[in-house]
């Protein structure tokens, strides 16, 4: 497939589209990119030459395309390999598709850069891919959840301890204890968390995308 675009960048964007087109679920991993060239832009936009690369994947990469995915499954696909590939993040795309939860996730070898410092990329990644389905799909909605390299096992380890802190104070403190915005997803793990702890309980308040959990001690 041959593409062009104002930036290399924008023209392995379109080649992959097209390629997506003909291979949904296509494995980006697969595919590989000749820059035939790195475009122009000229002075004060005079003498602009567009970038243009050639994509090819191997025939058995684009047979391996889930054929029985869903349109939502498929429509979050689509939204965070574009997002990832906005950031510059190459790597092979899994979705897992549940009842509530749409898992995306990002396999490759080097993919600090999507995860960011503390998560706050792969968050903020995350959060966007929910608000564009929301809007997209707002009577066929899904929950998004993008991973990679593992990293919401050790976020779920992490709001687990957070739950126990939370209820600690609010039970020393005797006051109500919020807790960052978290996705749905997220909150179950604090609710599930301390369901069983003593002497406290659970709410969730504010609204989507922005509701939180707020653990208070009971009498």
């Amino acid at each position: 497939m041959e593409a062009t675009g104002e930036t290399v960048g924008e023209a392995k964007w379109a080649a992959l589209r097209e390629l997506e087109k003909q291979h949904p679920g296509l494995d980006k991993a697969a595919v590989q990119f000749q820059v035939v060239t790195e475009g122009e832009r000229g002075l004060l936009g005079v003498g602009f030459a567009p970038a243009k690369v050639v994509a090819t994947v191997a025939t058995d990469a684009a047979a391996a395309a889930p054929v029985d995915e869903s349109e939502l499954a498929a429509a979050a696909r689509a939204l965070v390999t574009r997002i990832v590939d906005g950031i510059g993040v190459t790597g092979r795309i899994d979705v897992e598709e549940g009842d509530e939860v749409i898992t995306v996730s990002c396999v490759g070898s080097d993919l600090g850069m999507l995860i960011g410092r503390h998560g706050q990329t792969i968050d903020a990644v995350q959060y966007l891919a929910n608000a564009v389905m929301w809007r997209r799909h707002p009577e066929d909605r899904k929950e998004v959840v993008v991973d990679a390299a593992g990293y919401r096992d050790r976020r779920r380890i992490a709001l687990e301890a957070l739950a126990v802190r939370a209820a600690e104070r609010a039970l020393s403190d005797r006051e109500p204890v919020e807790l960052e915005p978290m996705t749905a997803v997220e909150r179950k793990i604090v609710h599930l968390r301390l369901k069983e702890f003593d002497g406290v309980e659970t709410t969730s308040e504010g609204t989507e995308p922005n509701r939180f959990v707020v653990v208070h001690a009971v009498a």
